[in-house]
Order: C-alpha cells, then sequence, then structure tokens
C-alpha cells in the first residue's frame, strides 16, 4: 500500500477556492501548475518547521485557507484555498468514529498508516476485503477461550 506523502498529510481537504486558480504559474520563472496536486507535490515548504497554512477569511467573513509554498526558484508562491471538511454535528461524529475504529485497528496489530488507508477506502463507499479479513482475525481472537 502506498504510504501517505507530507503534502497529502497537511493539504488533504483543501480545495481552491477557485477555478481560476489554476494553472497557476510562477512569476519568477514561469514553472507552470497545472493542478493543485501538481502544485502541491512541485513546490516545497516555506521552512521544514511549518505548513505554508494561514486562515483567512473573504469578503464575505467565509473561512478560507492561504496556502504558502516555494517554487523550485526560491519564488513563494500563495493559492487561496476552501476546505472541505464538515465542520457540522454529523461531521464530528463521522470523524470520531472513524478515529475509534483507527484505534481499534491498531490496538489489534494492525499497522495505522494501512488501517487508515482502508477506512478512507470505505469511507468514500468501496468494499475492503482487507478490512473484512482484519475483523474475520480479531473476533476469532475474541472467541477464544482464555488461558
Amino acid at each position: 500500500m502506498p504510504s501517505i506523502s507530507s503534502h497529502d498529510a497537511w493539504f488533504a481537504g483543501l480545495k481552491a477556492l477557485g477555478h481560476d486558480s489554476f494553472p497557476k504559474r510562477c512569476r519568477n520563472c514561469g514553472r507552470v501548475f497545472a493542478s493543485e496536486a501538481d502544485y502541491f507535490q512541485q513546490t516545497q515548504a516555506i521552512r521544514p518547521e511549518i505548513t505554508g497554512l494561514k486562515a483567512a477569511y473573504d469578503d464575505d467573513d467565509r473561512p478560507l485557507v492561504e496556502v504558502f509554498r516555494n517554487c523550485v526558484c526560491g519564488s513563494t508562491l500563495l493559492v487561496n484555498c476552501v476546505s472541505r471538511r464538515d465542520d457540522s454535528a454529523a461531521g464530528n461524529n463521522r470523524r470520531q468514529l472513524f478515529d475509534t475504529l483507527l484505534d481499534y485497528l491498531t490496538q489489534h496489530g494492525v499497522e495505522r498508516a494501512q488501517a487508515r488507508g482502508e477506512l478512507l477506502r470505505v469511507a468514500s463507499g468501496e468494499r475492503s476485503e482487507v478490512l473484512e479479513a482484519w475483523y474475520g482475525q480479531i473476533a476469532a481472537q475474541g472467541r477464544r477461550p482464555e488461558a
């Protein structure tokens, strides 16, 4: 299973604010970033210890996220994004359930990154034969008599 890259971890859930954000061109060197994925993958953190994310608000006081990244030429670029995160009570409940399931799987010996990936697969409506197999193993262990 592929590992989660650092840009995926920091930028998951962000969506460019406007369709006119991409393609994005560096004014210094002319490099073109065709999509959000290109921007996040082909740029670098301004400094390793910071994410480059800054909370801001648009003219209607709606929250947005400013994403500052450095082009390979060293020029700082900015893309305004909105969060696709559902901050409603239902969204918070889904995240809490996800965390509970993730903890359950890791407590039963499943590697965290793989468990997260499989749970995300199910959350997006796909079937996970891996999760089904893990559940079968965990359930079988639970039925064993204690020695």
